[in-house]
């Protein structure tokens, strides 16, 4: 099996699959690269078999075949090299690779192509489609509030719930929740998935730019997500979810409005004077004036800064985990975010003053218990 091929564009392709790969003592096959060759059209794919990404391309070949190349070795080799024209020769029966490149000849050895796990195909599937900039606005809008609580296994992925007229994606650790709504996209018939949380970095990572159409295709067990020449396939977390409703609270009457980067700064600066246990930052609210405070009594630290802001309702206390705060001001883009409250042992909502067009978000956010001594 011998073929030629530009090193940058094969080692763009294979940078692009290679955090599926594993690298798995029990099952060492999983750290290589599947290459096939059929039709001078060279397809590689990557597996730690939850997660699984193949891609393609068009390459000069005179031989069809199969085998399974290190992927550790392979990529490290193209890093170095210039943009040239490299051939890979493979001895079919003892399974050695030469690669030539330039003045230089590399030996490597392969794996058997028929120990490669199968990668999952899907078949009868429904399909729904969705522009790249949404999914990806969807995935790095969420991501963060997923749990890393392997006891919980459904909250270590996001929940993608799809309706006709709308999709929602929630994820949530149990000390926040975020739930992202599009109404520009739907499905034809509801459905309900749990994708997890490394497919979808992945997704992330490698999804273009451009209003790229990714058509998601999926059953009972898998999703299978196409763009360009890639796929990505991966199999879905089979839990049930928590019913995340009924944690949002209904009834706020406390209405905080705040310049979002002025909060945002302000939260860094202080937490640093926080509990490094607890990050717990203390909000006051009164009339138009908001103190946040924090304190940490071991070291004698402590921090203050006032701020100006909007507030309907009655004066109030309520303690917040720094950190969320951070994270959630972090992934919004408004101007302005308004933080809805009803007493300091409820959770606070934290929604864009602005929404977005076809979008809806929402992110609530458990508070800490105050110690007033």
């Amino acid at each position: 099996m011998r073929f030629i091929v530009s090193t940058s564009i094969l080692l763009k392709q294979l940078q692009a699959i290679n955090g599926a790969s594993s690298t798995s003592t029990v099952l060492p096959i999983l750290e290589n690269f599947l290459f096939e060759i059929k039709d001078n059209n060279l397809t590689i794919s990557a597996t730690d078999l939850q997660t699984s990404m193949v891609t393609s391309l068009q390459i000069e070949a005179k031989e069809e075949g199969r085998v399974a190349m290190p992927s550790k070795i392979l990529i490290e080799t193209l890093k170095t090299l210039p943009d040239q024209p490299v051939a890979f020769s493979v001895d079919m029966n003892t399974l050695a690779i030469e690669i030539s490149a330039g003045d230089g000849k590399y030996k490597l050895s392969g794996e058997n192509a028929d120990d490669f796990p199968k990668i999952p195909s899907i078949d009868n599937g429904s399909i729904i489609q969705m522009p790249a900039p949404i999914l990806s606005e969807a995935i790095s809008k969420t991501i963060f509030a997923v749990s890393n609580d392997e006891l919980r296994p459904a909250m270590s992925g996001v929940l993608v719930q799809l309706a006709e007229k709308n999709v929602t994606f929630v994820s949530t650790d149990a000390h926040k929740l975020v739930r992202y709504t599009r109404t520009d996209v739907g499905a034809e018939k509801p459905a309900s998935l749990i994708l997890p949380k490394k497919a979808l970095s992945l997704l992330k990572s490698s999804l273009p730019s451009d209003d790229t159409a990714v058509s998601i295709e999926y059953n009972q067990t898998n999703a299978f997500f196409s763009f360009g020449n890639i796929n990505l396939i991966c199999r879905l977390i089979d839990e049930r979810y928590p019913d995340y409703a009924a944690v949002i609270p209904q009834v706020n009457p406390n209405k905080l409005t705040v310049d979002r980067l002025l909060f945002l700064n302000t939260l860094r600066r202080v937490v640093i004077f926080a509990n490094k246990t607890t990050h717990q930052v203390r909000l006051k609210i009164s009339g138009s004036e908001l103190n946040i405070s924090a304190e940490d009594l071991d070291f004698s630290n402590e921090a203050h800064e006032r701020l100006s802001c909007q507030f309907e309702g009655d004066d109030m206390e309520i303690g917040f985990n720094a950190k969320f705060l951070v994270e959630m001001l972090n992934n919004l883009e408004s101007e302005e975010v308004v933080i809805e409250m009803s007493t300091p042992n409820r959770a606070g909502l934290l929604i864009p003053a602005a929404s977005e067009d076809h979008e809806d978000i929402l992110m609530l956010v458990m508070p800490v218990m105050l110690n007033n001594a």
